[in-house]
């Protein structure tokens, strides 16, 4: 499980990302702060490996919490100064999420961030493939719409994508179809645009046949395995 703390001065924005936090598989909230003294404390002693953090604190502005905790930040705030948006990135914030938004955007950043720690936490040593990589995993999440061909809903690929970070084991179009009662043309189309985007990966199963069919997973199996089909 990834931990994460929760930073905004607004307690009931503060349960709300709390909220959105604890419906995203992989992820638990444990800590919540409300201000940036109690934020460098608790990350002191809950231990997150990510912070939530809002600019916008009554004691210090956020970023002075980037100087303090020792773990990974992801801005949610209205500060929208180019200044403090290049300072949050400077100091080594992981993204930058503009207040109002919603609980997908929110959910596609954590799981883009989910990715990114799983491709760097992978190995000891990282070769410039992995490296690049892990970055367009970490900005796959900010890209959803953009990378979605015309017509496309974002919805329905929030939902399809969801399907497949649940599954323990890769999965084919068929059974994303069967499980979300969408169509399987249209499941084969959204999948090709999200492997595009780099947010699926895509491997090839021989059967019994002999024919090849696509999987698709959120990350690659290790090398010379082939894919498990125990569901």
């Amino acid at each position: 499980m990834i931990r994460v703390m929760v930073v905004d001065d607004d307690f009931r924005v503060a349960n709300l990302h709390a909220t959105y936090v604890s419906a995203v598989s992989g992820f638990e909230v444990v800590a919540i702060a409300h201000t940036a003294r109690t934020a460098i404390e608790l990350a002191a002693t809950s231990n997150p490996d990510l912070i939530l953090l809002d600019q916008y604190l009554p004691d210090a502005p956020g970023t002075v919490v980037i100087r303090s905790a020792a773990a990974d930040v992801i801005m949610l705030t209205a500060a929208s100064e180019s200044a403090t948006v290049r300072d949050a990135l400077a100091l080594g914030a992981m993204n930058y999420l503009l207040k109002p938004f919603g609980e997908a955007d929110l959910a596609a950043r954590l799981r883009a961030y989910a990715d990114f720690r799983g491709y760097v936490l992978a190995r000891q040593t990282l070769e410039q493939r992995d490296i690049d990589r892990a970055l367009r995993a970490l900005l796959a999440g900010d890209l959803i719409d953009a990378s979605l061909s015309k017509g496309r809903s974002r919805h329905t690929a929030q939902l399809i994508l969801e399907a497949v970070h649940r599954a323990r084991n890769p999965l084919t179009a068929g059974e994303v179809a069967d499980e979300l009662g969408v169509s399987r043309g249209t499941v084969q189309r959204y999948l090709s645009d999200l492997a595009a985007q780099g947010r699926v990966v895509v491997t090839l199963c021989y059967g019994a046949s002999g024919r090849p069919e696509h999987l698709y997973s959120c990350k690659a199996p290790p090398a010379g395995r082939s894919p498990d089909r125990r569901r």
